[in-house]
């Protein structure tokens, strides 16, 4: 590992200690997305030496070339053969083919290291190349990314969620720190729940958003950011300080006539959005229900609502 890491986790690593360590790991990014070429960046700013990168696109390679200059873009198993770190930034159901297909061919060696930065998965899936002695890693980073040299300034803190070996540990946590995050961990048994989470506050909110955006215009908003920006940035704020006890509006008062009137105009001017409405104001009811919010004579006819809403559909 690199001099300036501490000198347990260099003999976490089965490496050489600090004292003769080389100054910097080969790195090389399977991968060069828009999370892959952004951390290759942040390794190599924290002084490692990026030497090669795969990835099929166009817009792989033209982001290769802003964030990696002078990388070259090889063959994925030229990349692992080059480096003595491989990060693994590809989708997630290509990954344990990509894995055990470069097992097949022999290219992974005693002594590498590698991550993933899939939410996903966690260390079953490098179970090839951990056969090969190669110290394996899941690294996470939970922020969205554009692919942008912007990335590299959010990557400064963001949390990385870190599985490991226990032994490892130490080398995980490190290598997040280099690239400018902030490792927490994750236990092998709860990587899926960890990432359904994020996908449900992240990848939905982002859905959320764009509908709400649709029906305003559809109501004849010409700029709905305008509206939603205030309105949405302090339910943000609220439900990440609050909890439950942040949640407003017809639902957690129990306003059955409201909610009815919002299923049938949306039913007369948005069709599409009413089974979405339907889902998020049950999840809410129920939410509202258990923090006591909601007692269950206000809850039931919310309920029956909704049940009634979902039959006639």
């Amino acid at each position: 590992m690199a001099a300036r890491r501490p000198r347990r986790a260099a003999s976490a690593a089965g490496l050489p200690p600090v004292s003769q360590a080389p100054a910097r790991l080969r790195v090389g990014v399977v991968g060069a997305g828009r999370v892959g070429a952004v951390l290759g960046a942040a390794l190599a700013a924290a002084g490692h030496d990026v030497v090669a990168a795969a990835g099929l696109s166009a817009a792989s390679a033209e982001r290769a070339a802003r964030l990696l200059p002078g990388v070259p873009l090889l063959p994925t198993d030229e990349v692992v053969a080059a480096s003595d770190l491989v990060v693994l930034a590809v989708p997630d159901d290509t990954l344990p083919g990509l894995v055990a297909g470069l097992a097949e061919t022999g290219v992974w060696r005693r002594g590498q290291l590698a991550f993933h930065t899939s939410g996903a998965h966690g260390l079953a899936v490098l179970a090839p190349a951990e056969q090969a002695a190669v110290l394996s890693l899941a690294l996470h980073p939970a922020m969205t990314f554009s692919g942008g040299a912007e990335d590299l300034d959010r990557l400064v803190g963001t949390p990385f969620g870190v599985t490991s070996r226990p032994e490892h540990r130490a080398v995980a946590e490190t290598l997040v720190l280099e690239a400018g995050g902030e490792p927490f961990w994750v236990a092998e048994a709860d990587r899926t729940l960890y990432h359904a989470a994020l996908v449900t506050g992240a990848n939905h909110l982002v859905t959320l958003v764009a509908e709400a955006a649709d029906l305003l215009r559809t109501a004849g908003v010409e700029d709905p950011a305008r509206v939603l920006g205030p309105l949405l940035s302090a339910a943000l704020d609220n439900g990440l300080r609050r909890g439950d006890a942040g949640l407003t509006g017809p639902v957690s008062r129990g306003d059955v006539g409201t909610v009815a009137g919002h299923l049938a105009a949306l039913a007369d001017r948005a069709p599409d959005a009413v089974g979405a409405y339907v889902a998020m104001a049950r999840r809410t009811t129920e939410r509202a229900r258990a923090a006591g919010r909601l007692k269950a004579h206000e809850a039931a006819p919310l309920t029956e609502l909704l049940d009634a809403t979902e039959v006639s559909r």
